[in-house]
């Protein structure tokens, strides 16, 4: 079978800022990217079925045999099972009557209709909004562990000084020195090369990804997930990092997204909790205008290339664009849109395309990293089209 995953037009939208620039299936959530997720699964790569201007970075490839899978769908044993049963022209829906996955060989275009389809009676996750995201984070690294342990061993802690708590599993090349490690609510993985300095606490079940760092006297709460070559320090908790993002200082993150390539300056701060504990609003980029999250803890959620000042303090329930750079006294804005320059206090700029791509490249040369030429023609787009 071919595997295709698909963006559902219904909830894409819901999504943004972090979808602006990948399909859906590239967002992580507990140990995995959703694409990592199926690829495990199902077996072999995954193409994608997304908007236009993604496509020529996220291409579909097709088949005589193609396994159409909804990119917000979160794989479970039975639910995988059900797919992989499908034959050629079955369908897979919600009690709701969501398109789950299809066999076919018809080839699609983003925004698909397919008649027909049996009702799953079984429990899945899927992700519809963006707290979404992190409210599900703990529950898919306990899921994830479970293919993650797979054909691996946990390496010894060698350090007298470091306690731990539970399972932890410890992955080639991590270097860990007098941390307090509990993972008694649920595991917490230390993949290869990570990096846990002196003095950090972790809490599971939590995913340090590969080659990122703890910094020391750091506070990893639960249901905490750091994609590759991340440096976190200061108090995280119910958050995730996406790839190569840093907040390497003191400061509070909570119920958050942080996308790829983002920087948050030292003591940088997030409210996630109302002090009238009324539920928090987000933007929508479907409505333009704030929108109840059904959520009473909520933090931020900031797009891939986003920078940061020292001390700057971001509201309940912020969203931020991608290729933002962020500063100046007081609480920011509740949305601050894609290329935005400056702050509240001093007011915000456009930030201009050039000079977002110039800083976007030497960050990415830090770690020997180059910004593709696919990659840049979307942020042109995006940028040209004010999203």
């Amino acid at each position: 079978m071919n595997l295709i995953l698909f963006d559902d037009p219904a909830f894409r939208d819901r999504l943004k800022p972090l979808v602006l620039n990948r399909p859906v299936a590239g967002l992580r959530c507990g140990i995995y990217t959703i694409q990592e997720k199926w690829e495990n699964g199902v077996g072999g790569s995954a193409s994608f079925l997304t908007e236009g201007y993604l496509s020529q970075k996220y291409p579909s490839v097709f088949s005589l045999d193609n396994l159409y899978i909804n990119a917000h769908l979160l794989p479970n044993e039975q639910i995988l099972a059900e797919i992989l049963a499908l034959k050629e022209g079955e369908a897979l829906r919600s009690k709701t009557g969501i398109l789950l996955a299809a066999r076919t060989s018809k080839i699609f275009e983003f925004g698909f209709a397919f008649e027909g389809g049996i009702a799953f009676e079984g429990e899945f996750d899927f992700i519809q909004s963006l707290p979404d995201l992190f409210l599900k984070n703990g529950a898919q690294i306990k899921q994830d562990y479970k293919f993650f342990q797979k054909n691996r061993d946990s390496q010894p802690i060698t350090d007298p000084h470091t306690v731990t708590y539970g399972e932890v599993f410890v992955g080639k090349d991590v270097s860990i020195r007098a941390a307090i490690l509990s993972a008694v609510d649920g595991p917490i993985i230390l993949d290869e090369g990570a990096i846990i300095q002196e003095g950090a606490i972790i809490i599971g079940p939590t995913y340090i990804g590969k080659n990122s760092m703890v910094a020391f006297g750091a506070k990893i709460r639960s249901n905490t997930s750091l994609g590759p070559n991340c440096r976190v320090g200061g108090e995280v908790g119910n958050s995730i990092f996406q790839a190569y993002s840093n907040k390497a200082h003191d400061g509070f993150l909570g119920n958050s997204y942080i996308g790829a390539w983002c920087n948050l300056g030292a003591n940088t701060n997030n409210s996630n909790l109302k002090n009238n504990y009324k539920e928090v609003l987000l933007h929508s980029y479907q409505s333009g205008k704030l929108e109840p999250s059904g959520q009473i803890f909520c933090g931020t959620f900031m797009g891939d290339y986003t920078k940061a000042g020292i001390s700057t303090m971001f509201n309940t329930g912020t969203v931020v664009g991608i290729s933002s750079n962020v500063f100046g006294a007081g609480f920011q804005s509740k949305y601050i849109p894609s290329f935005t320059w400056g702050g509240e206090a001093e007011g915000y700029t456009k930030y201009k395309l050039d000079k977002a791509i110039e800083v976007i490249q030497a960050t990415m040369a830090r770690k020997e990293e180059t910004l593709d030429k696919e990659e840049e023609r979307i942020l042109a787009y995006l940028a040209e089209k004010g999203l």
